[in-house]
């Protein structure tokens, strides 16, 4: 059976809004369209951004199911295809296109293109194959709307966004040190949005980045996962919000909560028929994209890290411990009957690629020697702000002295930020998480042997990378849980 979903259903529209601040700009809405002709009129505009297609096998067996995986992360989105051994069949991946509307970019809009764009890369002879679709994002990505119309009361709050104006009233009613005590919080972006807006309260709904777009694809409005739903405070533990939290006027807005890859319904008639996916195809509870490039991993035992490697840098370790500490930006995501404890720092690739190209990276990366210690100490950050090992809304970016040789520059960023991986890792050991024993790398950087052979020095732990490193491929496992559930209770 497909799980109750106890909140409210809507056939969904287009989704436009602009902005008239860059912060806490209000939004206003454009005329709705209807699904089908919103991606029509975008759908010659989205093909033209870039598909990497893996081989789509033509032999797959007569009767045979698959699984649809998609990975929204800070900088474009994926899609894995997956059959019930885990073995990919299909795979590509996506910039999001940039609309800007005002001073802002419409994010709903390029997500939105981005995900029937992806469907739209689904080869034409595995759609009618596809048992079931999940969908990762960004963890802390909010999005308010108003649950009568469906269309966005604000525009997004993003992953990385701070909102310290409503942490004073967060540590207020929350435990002390609790994961929502944090500026970058769901739950602070949420009380900063209910003491900003006058109006519309009655009719608003939260939803996460995942949430939003896997609301698209099934209709019904009002879901979340419990990994998308820590950061707004919701106890994996417990099942269900705290008191505390239920408490408060705007306790109203929160999504009800179902665990990650869960089947909600069947995907809606009007996408079925417009790409052909099969009328039995059911769409998941998703996860956030650090939580997706864990999964896919398949680190099962605990003592097991993944450090993700992609914008920014995302650690998390399994453990039978439970351990959280806003001041330090570590918190735990339920995984089954254990823990992945971590946390999430702003260093990462987007400070590399501020620097230097792809092309750059690669050919300077060749001349560095990963067992010489660099003497270089830096911070690398691309704004103001630092999550996780240290929480400080102050930290200043450090990128200097900078040496004559690009070479010499490139190795002192990338080992500072193994120095910062090490120091979370610690971190997580002196808070009682089970020891660390091995690290797997997805994203990005873990494509950078150079970089890998330099972290397993800094770490003294080995470092391999991870046989996948997508976070779509966790998606995708995890639709294909949703599925085999499903096919349990039936």
């Amino acid at each position: 059976m497909l799980a109750s979903i106890s909140a409210r259903s809507l056939t969904i529209s287009s989704l436009f809004l602009s902005s008239s601040s860059p912060k806490y700009g209000r939004c206003k809405s454009r005329n709705l369209m209807s699904e089908t002709e919103s991606w029509n009129k975008t759908k010659a505009r989205s093909m033209s951004l870039k598909v990497s297609n893996s081989s789509s096998k033509d032999d797959v067996q007569v009767g045979e199911r698959l699984y649809l995986g998609m990975d929204f992360g800070t900088s474009g989105a994926r899609f894995a295809i997956i059959n019930k051994d885990g073995t990919i069949l299909s795979e590509g991946k996506k910039e999001y296109p940039k609309f800007t509307t005002e001073e802002s970019i419409d994010w709903l809009r390029s997500w939105k293109v981005t995900l029937f764009s992806l469907l739209e890369a689904v080869p034409v002879n595995l759609r009618p194959l596809i048992a079931s679709i999940s969908i990762d994002g960004t963890s802390a990505t909010t999005i308010i709307i108003d649950s009568n119309s469906g269309e966005p009361l604000w525009r997004p709050f993003l992953y990385n966004e701070s909102c310290p104006d409503a942490l004073p009233v967060v540590k207020s009613i929350a435990p002390a040190n609790h994961t929502v005590c944090s500026g970058t919080s769901t739950l602070c972006k949420l009380v900063s949005w209910w003491n900003t807006e006058g109006e519309n309260r009655e009719s608003a709904l939260l939803l996460h980045q995942a949430d939003w777009l896997l609301w698209l694809l099934h209709g019904k409005l009002g879901l979340s996962d419990y990994n998308n739903a820590l950061k707004v405070g919701y106890d994996p533990e417990l099942e269900s919000y705290p008191p505390w939290l239920l408490s408060q006027p705007y306790s109203q807005l929160l999504p009800s909560v179902q665990a990650p890859g869960t089947s909600i319904g069947y995907l809606k008639e009007g996408i079925r028929t417009e790409f052909g996916f099969p009328k039995d195809c059911v769409v998941c509870t998703g996860t956030t994209d650090s939580i997706a490039a864990f999964l896919a991993a398949r680190a099962t035992e605990p003592g097991k890290a993944v450090t993700s490697l992609g914008s920014t840098l995302a650690i998390k370790l399994l453990s039978t411990s439970r351990i959280e500490d806003a001041r330090f930006g570590v918190y735990s995501h339920r995984l089954d009957d254990k823990w992945l404890v971590g946390g999430a720092s702003n260093t990462g690739g987007a400070v590399l690629r501020q620097i230097f190209t792809d092309e750059q990276l690669e050919k300077l990366s060749e001349h560095i020697d990963p067992m010489e210690v660099s003497p270089l100490d830096y911070y690398p950050l691309q704004v103001v702000g630092e999550r996780f090992p240290v929480a400080d809304p102050k930290m200043v970016p450090r990128l200097h002295p900078r040496p004559k040789s690009d070479v010499e520059y490139l190795h002192g960023i990338l080992e500072s930020i193994a120095r910062i991986e090490a120091e979370g890792y610690s971190l997580l050991k002196d808070m009682g998480a089970t020891q660390v024993d091995e690290v797997f790398t997805a994203g990005g950087g873990a494509k950078n042997e150079k970089w890998s052979k330099i972290r397993e020095r800094v770490l003294g732990l080995p470092v391999s990378r991870a046989i996948q490193i997508e976070a779509a491929y966790g998606a995708a496992l995890l639709a294909l849980k949703g599925a085999q559930a499903q096919h349990n209770e039936q």
